[in-house]
C-alpha cells in the first residue's frame, strides 16, 4: 500500500458505504423510533409526579426530572435514556455489524431524542442518550466523555456545562484513542448538544442558569 493511499485511509472522517441503502433505511428508523421513547414523560406519569412539560424549564431529561424532588425517577430517566442510545449502538453493532450502520444509528437515536415524533419533536437535549452512545461505540471514550462531563457539571454546578465539556471533548478523545473514522459523527452530536443547548449557553453567559437541584429554570 502506498503512503498516499494509506494515509487517506488512516483519515477518513467516516467509514465507507458498506451496508444496502434498504438495511440502512432499517437500522435508522428503529434507531430513530428507540430513541423518540420520552422516558421522562412515561416515568413521572407513573409515578404520579404530574405533567413534565409543566415542571421546571418543560425538558424530558434526567436533570429536569430531578425538579420534581424524586431523585429515583430522575435516576431512571438517566439510565433509560442513556440506555436507548446505548442499545441501538450495540443493537446496530450485533445484528449488522458494518460501521456505517453503526454509525447511522448512533446518530439515529439521538435525533430520535431532540425530536420525538411522539411530542410534536419537541424533545431533550440529549446528554445522557449522547453519553449512552458513546459508551457503546467506543467505551474508553465514552468513559471519559462521562468523566468530563462531571468535571464541568461539579466544577459549576451546573448540568448544561457538563454537557457541554462532554460533547466539546468528545471529538478529541475519539481522535486521541484511533477512532478517526467517527470524526463525522462527533462532531455532528456535539452540534446536536449545543443546538439543544443554545438557550442554556445564554443564561450561562447572563449568569442566570439554575444550579442543579434547583427546581425552577
Amino acid at each position: 500500500m502506498s503512503l498516499a493511499k494509506k494515509y487517506t485511509n488512516e483519515t477518513e472522517l467516516m467509514p465507507e458505504l458498506e451496508t444496502s441503502l434498504f438495511l440502512l433505511l432499517i437500522v435508522a428508523l428503529g434507531a430513530y423510533l428507540l430513541g423518540s421513547v420520552p422516558f421522562g414523560v412515561v416515568i413521572t406519569r407513573i409515578m404520579g409526579l404530574g405533567n413534565l412539560r409543566d415542571i421546571g424549564s418543560g425538558n424530558i431529561g434526567a436533570t429536569n426530572v430531578l425538579r420534581t424532588g424524586n431523585k429515583a425517577a430522575a435516576a431512571m430517566t438517566l439510565l433509560l435514556d442513556g440506555g436507548k442510545g446505548a442499545v441501538a449502538v450495540l443493537l446496530a453493532r450485533a445484528l449488522v455489524g458494518a460501521g456505517d450502520a453503526i454509525q447511522l444509528a448512533a446518530l439515529a437515536v439521538m435525533i430520535g431524542h431532540c425530536f420525538p415524533v411522539w411530542l410534536n419533536f419537541k424533545g431533550g437535549k440529549g446528554v445522557a442518550t449522547f453519553l449512552g452512545v458513546m459508551l457503546a461505540f467506543h467505551w474508553p471514550a465514552g468513559i471519559a466523555c462521562c468523566l468530563a462531563w462531571l468535571v464541568g457539571a461539579l466544577a459549576f454546578r451546573i448540568s448544561s456545562v457538563g454537557a457541554i465539556f462532554a460533547a466539546s471533548f468528545s471529538i478529541v478523545f475519539l481522535l486521541v484513542m484511533g477512532q478517526g473514522t467517527a470524526m463525522l459523527l462527533a462532531l455532528i452530536l456535539t452540534f446536536l448538544v449545543f443546538n439543544r443547548h443554545r438557550d442554556n449557553i445564554k443564561r450561562i453567559r447572563a449568569g442566570t442558569e439554575p444550579k442543579i437541584g434547583q427546581k425552577k429554570a
